[in-house]
């Protein structure tokens, strides 16, 4: 019992260390004013709204599942669209849109998917103790809404990978703070909606959390199962869903995916070679993954970088991938910035996402069918980058004693130094 109350009890939260007060490094962290705070206010607004003009359904991926919803309400099954690329347990939650009015759909769809993204940034911005109110954190998402494509096409397409981009640091964020059974009951609600998360379930098992496992795998299979009862052909799923997953979607979809799998192939690479290279990097990443989390290092960014080079190892083997899938990861190591050593601290990191940025043309890949090769640039610069970061060994730590005397034992894991508040 006391040592349950003792994983309960985690650590209070302290903020990073902060710079003393009037140097250039302390700015970020200050609160920002009213002016950026209305005007990030002004852009989410503005992003949910244009979504709303063009799009009565919340955007196209989001027709789909809505479709779905709307079949299943009718008597229908789900899978008989093949698009619909989810577990039994999504028709639940698409079912729950089909049942607004169209008006109130119209306005809901965006709005929730922008607050998502919003509330993951949040959550990472609490993951490494940085003020939600701080210029960084206003700056910070102004800058992933307007000068970062995969978010921008998130928004637009009202894709569910929303749920994902605010479940992974949400959950992060309360295994920080010893509440793993609470991450481990948001990873599954996530994965019963969109199984984009399924790869951080690997953490939970590097972590020895079961009773967590045993909730982020339990409930989609509770949730699925108990649809399945209700749905007509639940073995659609298995039918067509996944062969139509594993020969790579149809020619509308494989265009847009960055899987080394799926480029490779367009480049001249045979598909079985295609297929090994992309196994190789995905078990390269995993092994990283490991060695990351095996330093036990003190401090958030052991869980985000670890979870973070999971993510990107399951996006080079897995097809479909979709460059808006980086949404999920690049926002979680964005927030860490501020800390050093921090991943995003690299130059090489801002490098790889520096073909997302709108409005910088790249010939020959402008075409909308063409710009998986981008994507791909994208997503195996930021697997390497987290990759090496994660492999490299831990700095040494020094421990300053008298003269004399026998240093003293270095913090405990999971632990973080007090800091000075300005």
């Amino acid at each position: 019992m006391q040592l349950r109350a003792a994983q309960r009890t985690a650590a209070p939260a302290v903020p990073p260390p902060v710079p003393p007060p009037g140097s250039p490094q302390a700015w970020p962290l200050r609160p920002a004013g009213p002016v950026p705070l209305l005007v990030l206010a002004v852009v989410l607004l503005a992003r949910a709204a244009h979504v709303a003009v063009v799009s009565a359904q919340g955007g196209m991926d989001n027709a789909f599942v809505l479709h779905a919803g709307q079949t299943w309400l009718h008597g229908g099954a789900p899978y008989a669209d093949r698009r619909f690329l989810y577990l039994p347990s999504a028709v639940l939650f698409a079912a729950g849109q089909a049942l607004l009015p169209a008006a109130l759909l119209r306005l809901a769809a965006p709005a929730v998917c922008v607050g998502l993204i919003a509330g993951g940034w949040w959550c990472a911005l609490r993951l490494f103790r940085v003020p939600a109110r701080s210029r960084f954190a206003v700056l910070g998402l102004l800058g992933l809404v307007l000068c970062w494509a995969p978010v921008g096409h998130l928004v637009e397409l009202g894709n569910w990978t929303a749920v994902g981009a605010f479940a992974l640091p949400c959950a992060l964020l309360l295994a920080d703070r010893g509440r793993w059974t609470a991450a481990g009951v948001v990873l599954g609600l996530s994965v019963a909606v969109k199984p984009l998360l399924l790869p951080v379930l690997l953490l939970l098992v590097a972590a020895r959390r079961w009773g967590a496992l045993a909730w982020a795998a339990g409930l989609p299979l509770a949730l699925s199962a108990g649809t399945a009862l209700v749905m007509p052909d639940p073995g659609g799923f298995f039918t067509r869903t996944l062969p139509f997953l594993l020969k790579g979607g149809d020619r509308l979809m494989r265009p847009f995916d960055c899987s080394l799998p799926a480029v490779l192939p367009r480049l001249g690479v045979p598909p079985l070679a295609a297929e090994a290279v992309a196994l190789a990097a995905a078990a390269a990443g995993l092994v990283c993954a490991w060695r990351r989390w095996r330093r036990a290092d003190p401090g958030p960014a052991r869980l985000a970088e670890t979870a973070a080079l999971l993510m990107l190892s399951s996006f080079l083997v897995s097809r479909p991938s979709y460059e808006h899938y980086l949404a999920v990861v690049v926002p979680l190591l964005a927030a860490g910035v501020l800390r050093p050593g921090a991943v995003a601290r690299s130059p090489w990191f801002w490098a790889a996402l520096v073909p997302q940025v709108p409005g910088i043309a790249v010939p020959y890949l402008d075409a909308s069918t063409r710009r998986a090769f981008k994507d791909t640039v994208t997503l195996c610069g930021l697997a390497l980058v987290v990759a090496v970061r994660c492999a490299r060994p831990a700095p040494a730590r020094r421990t300053a004693s008298a003269p004399g005397r026998a240093p003293g034992p270095g913090p405990a894991p999971g632990s973080e130094p007090p800091a000075a508040v300005p």
